[in-house]
């Protein structure tokens, strides 16, 4: 898991979940005629605003999958 510090100095991909660290899958379409292209399926993500132990937010993008699994663990 990633820290305040280097969220804020922008160390932090765009495209990453930041609780569990999902990021972009890479596979192939591959058609009737077995012909292959390259894909890139993204995670979705949402962003949320979280409140620190110090009274601060904070925006985080975290993925879909993690805030329903988040929400039946609450």
């Amino acid at each position: 898991m990633q820290t305040k510090e280097n969220f804020k100095q922008g160390n932090i991909m765009a495209k990453k979940c930041f609780i569990t660290g999902k990021g972009p899958m890479v596979g192939n379409n591959v058609s009737h005629a077995n012909n292959k292209n390259k894909k890139r399926s993204l995670p979705n993500l949402r962003s949320i605003r979280i409140k620190l132990e110090d009274g601060s937010s904070m925006k985080i993008k975290v993925a879909a999958s993690t805030l329903r699994t988040m929400k039946k663990k609450s």
